[in-house]
């Protein structure tokens, strides 16, 4: 096998980046430099956009990465969601005066996202609901600005198309662009997938990946809707449970998994894929699945099996099973991963926070002018995921090719809050067709 010779130089610069923890707190803390910012002051002013939990934490692992970060605008559809993510966050003492939010700089609507982008801000964090990241990441990069983007980076192939556009924008701008598949920023697991990479079980053969747990959000029944709620605050408000919003669990939860899959084969690409899966339970007017296991084919006879399922009383797994040509590497859980066969090895360096660690890596890199870029990986990475619901939604064999090539577009053009937005209706293996 010849997958060593590819390497993937994203993953390799982020990896060169920060060798130890030592060296992570070192560059964490370069602040009080007197560095000027892209913004011409000596603070990083940070904007977020989608103050659910995800972006409610995101914004608070910015503040806490260097004193020198101030969150100056806020942006969601919902005005609760947003102005209790704000109460929380002021609330905290650690980041003091650094919450500058006004009235005047909290924005809600589906055109937030611009509002925020246009207030000022030096960084943008993005963190609604997936299908809205292709959209809000192209006029974040246009306007110049750095950017966290939660994973998965689209729904759709037309999608991914965008975000690869922007990833080579940024790259053009020298902008950071950072993204929230964060094990890619977990020490042990950085530490394991090196020692992968330089051989430790040999060529890697197969992969087996798990994400077996319990529905995220169960869709309400349809008579819980309030008289008067559009088709399109209604989906928001259940947004897991639409395809166009989340692009499944597949795409939307177990993409960590799939994304470790694709690190694990160093940036060698899926030459196809096969997927079984369908709905076990029902989910009243949602159109997702509740269980995927995809079969993925790589050069040289390599193969890859992701299963996932969100349903309760079964069991439970998050794991990963790499086999090599002279050894195994495990993940169990949240364990120390360990490798057995030729080589025997258990990772004990340091421990991290790994959510906290793509945002001192990220203003680390701002600091010093020096932005990392995950665009291509994190895009290839949410296209395999996509790739495999592909699959299970029609039943078909699915190329890497037809994939990224796929016109289906699932987020609705011209979205506004009050029109007509009617439900797909569940995929059905054999019948869907992909387009």
């Amino acid at each position: 096998m010849k997958n060593e010779a590819k390497k993937d130089n994203s993953v390799l610069s982020r990896r060169d980046f920060i060798k130890t923890s030592a060296a992570f707190g070192a560059a964490s803390l370069a602040v009080g430099t007197n560095r000027m910012y892209a913004a011409g002051s000596d603070t990083i002013r940070i904007g977020l956009v989608g103050c659910g939990g995800r972006g409610s934490g995101a914004a608070a692992q910015a503040l806490s990465a260097g004193e020198d970060v101030v969150l100056i605008a806020m942006g969601d559809v919902f005005e609760d969601r947003l102005q209790r993510s704000l109460r929380n966050l002021m609330n905290e003492k650690k980041f003091g005066a650094r919450v500058k939010v006004s009235n005047n700089s909290c924005f809600v609507g589906l055109d937030a996202y611009q509002q925020v982008i246009d207030s000022g801000v030096d960084v943008v964090l993005l963190a609604t609901p997936p299908g809205f990241r292709p959209q809000h990441l192209r006029a974040a990069i246009e306007a110049g600005k750095q950017v966290f983007c939660e994973k998965p980076m689209a729904t759709d192939a037309p999608g991914v198309r965008s975000v690869l556009q922007s990833a080579a924008m940024a790259k053009e701008k020298n902008l950071a662009l950072v993204a929230g598949f964060c094990w890619r920023y977990h020490m042990a697991r950085r530490a394991f997938y090196q020692r992968v990479h330089q051989g430790a079980i040999g060529s890697v053969r197969a992969v087996y990946a798990t994400y077996l747990t319990g529905p995220v959000k169960p869709m309400p029944p349809a008579s819980r809707r309030p008289a008067g709620m559009s088709d399109v605050e209604w989906q928001l408000h259940n947004w897991y449970n639409f395809a166009w919003l989340s692009g499944d669990g597949l795409v939307e939860q177990a993409c960590h998994s799939v994304d470790k899959i694709a690190w694990a084969m160093n940036g060698v690409l899926p030459l196809k894929a096969v997927a079984t899966g369908g709905r076990q339970f029902p989910n009243n007017e949602g159109n997702i699945f509740d269980h995927i296991d995809v079969f993925y084919e790589f050069p040289d006879g390599v193969r890859a099996f992701m299963a996932q399922r969100q349903i309760i009383n079964c069991y439970g797994d998050n794991s990963d099973y790499l086999m090599g040509s002279d050894g195994l590497g495990n993940i169990k859980g949240w364990s120390d991963p360990t490798i057995t066969g030729k080589e025997t090895w258990r990772y004990r360096g340091p421990k991290s926070d790994m959510y906290q660690v793509e945002h001192d890596e990220l203003f680390a890199s701002i600091r010093d002018g020096r932005p990392i870029n995950d665009g291509i990986w994190m895009a290839h990475s949410s296209l395999m995921a996509i790739m495999g619901r592909m699959a299970a939604y029609t039943g078909k064999e699915i190329t890497w090719t037809e994939a990224l090539s796929s016109e289906e577009k699932l987020v609705p053009d011209n979205l506004t809050w009050n029109m007509d937005l009617p439900i797909r209706p569940m995929a059905m293996p054999g019948k869907t067709q992909f387009s």
